[in-house]
């Protein structure tokens, strides 16, 4: 650890929680350097749908490595390429009936919401951007204007500008639909708002702690958009690619947004990647008017191809996705309804949920707790105050279900009236 102590900066993170080297992963699990064995509930917040060094993935990776593929393109037209375009094309949005552009930007989250916000100005001419409470869409300039967390907008060192920030389905309580007072500030010429280039949104707030739009806020959020001309813009870099049960998270809802961002599971294997969607008509850049040097990882493309074929070609993922979303639903009701005297709920959608510990205090000592008996677990929400389950998408029944009972014995040594209850060895033992 002594390295990492010297010359590593400050600003490192999950580190803090997890204070170990890790030097080893497969499927779900991680390993230190002392050999010790930790189910991954992090799963790089939502890079790993498919698990560390997913054997499906690997093989071709492998191949193409040393068969001397194009790593390196920027973006000129490579074979990696041309497959994974034919492959997302053929077996994601066809059979969806989208029709989108793909773009590819940066490889990460952050430059696609800014390549997408950037297109929403240019083609619409308007300036401000409508995004949401709780919101969390990156953390460059452009993109942290669009989040809410005052922690990271803290850091920004200048003023954050061009938004309007409305509040998320469910911010001012149960039976308030908030689309109705964006639609009202809309048309009122009086209202201090003027006409916004696109609605940016996430369909479950995972940072901003695992918020869920309903499909109905979802569909009148779209009404509101057609109404007075505004894109709509999803930011499926950390709902999408089966975390919620399909492909991408809006699907349930029918709802048609105008352009889609995409990063972090997209490439499959954890490899930096990210794409943003826009309809046809919407493809008005010019040459190389947002571009950047790793914008070709054509190694993400081999994999996201492979991560395609395996697990989208037809529906039984999809469908394994849901049952496990359905078992963590149930046993998350069960554990609130035990454990913290009536103020936990849970709270999400699909393979994206968590447990709302009413204070980050309780929240920490959770995860703390998780840790020391072999489970890698974080917190979410403005005061980190989540419990947040987001095991890979390919975990086992048997593990998830070990994870969960994990979960449920941390909350109750916490949350148990004797006080603390000395750590014990691993959970997990090679």
């Amino acid at each position: 650890m002594k390295i990492f102590k010297e010359i590593e900066s400050e600003v490192q993170s999950y580190a803090r929680s997890f204070p170990c080297v890790f030097n080893r992963a497969k499927d779900e699990f991680m390993w230190d350097e002392e050999g010790n064995r930790y189910l991954d509930f992090l799963a790089g917040a939502g890079t790993l749908n498919y698990g560390h060094n997913n054997d499906h993935l690997k093989a071709n990776l492998m191949k193409y490595i040393m068969e001397d593929g194009i790593t390196h393109g920027l973006d000129m037209h490579t074979k990696a390429k041309g497959d994974f375009l034919n492959t997302f094309n053929e077996k994601i949005l066809k059979p969806r009936d989208m029709e989108y552009m793909v773009q590819f930007t940066g490889p990460t989250g952050t430059n696609a919401v800014e390549a997408a916000m950037k297109l929403a100005r240019n083609v619409t001419g308007q300036q401000n951007i409508v995004t949401f409470t709780n919101g969390f869409h990156g953390v460059s300039l452009g993109a942290l204007s669009a989040t809410g967390n005052s922690h990271h907008r803290d850091a920004a060192g200048v003023s954050l500008n061009g938004i309007h920030r409305m509040p998320f389905d469910g911010y001012l309580g149960d039976g308030i639909d908030t689309t109705e007072y964006l639609d009202k500030v809309l048309s009122d010429s009086s209202s201090g708002i003027n006409s916004p280039a696109a609605v940016l949104l996430e369909t479950v707030q995972g940072e901003g702690g695992v918020n869920v739009a309903s499909i109905e806020w979802l569909q009148n959020l779209e009404k509101v958009c057609r109404k007075h001309g505004l894109l709509l813009i999803v930011d499926d870099i950390q709902a999408g690619c089966g975390r919620t049960g399909t492909f991408f998270s809006f699907e349930e809802s029918g709802i048609k947004p105008d352009i889609i961002t995409m990063s972090k599971s997209i490439s499959g294997y954890g490899l930096p990647f990210a794409v943003v969607l826009m309809k046809p008509e919407l493809d008005q850049w010019k040459p190389g008017e947002h571009n950047g040097t790793f914008r070709g990882n054509n190694l993400a493309f081999v994999t996201a191809k492979d991560a395609i074929d395996h697990y989208w070609s037809d529906d039984v993922f999809s469908n394994e996705v849901k049952a496990k979303g359905e078992y963590v639903k149930e046993q998350l009701i069960d554990i609130v309804g035990q454990y913290g005297e009536g103020n936990f709920t849970n709270k999400g959608r699909g393979m994206f949920q968590g447990i709302n510990c009413v204070n980050g205090e309780i929240a920490a000592k959770i995860t703390k707790k998780a840790f020391s008996k072999g489970m890698i677990i974080e917190t979410s929400g403005a005061d980190d105050q989540i419990v947040k389950l987001f095991c890979p998408l390919t975990i086992t029944q048997e593990n998830l279900e070990k994870g969960i009972e994990i979960l449920r014995e941390s909350i109750k040594e916490v949350c148990s009236k004797e006080g603390d209850i000395p750590e014990e060895k691993l959970y997990f033992q090679d």
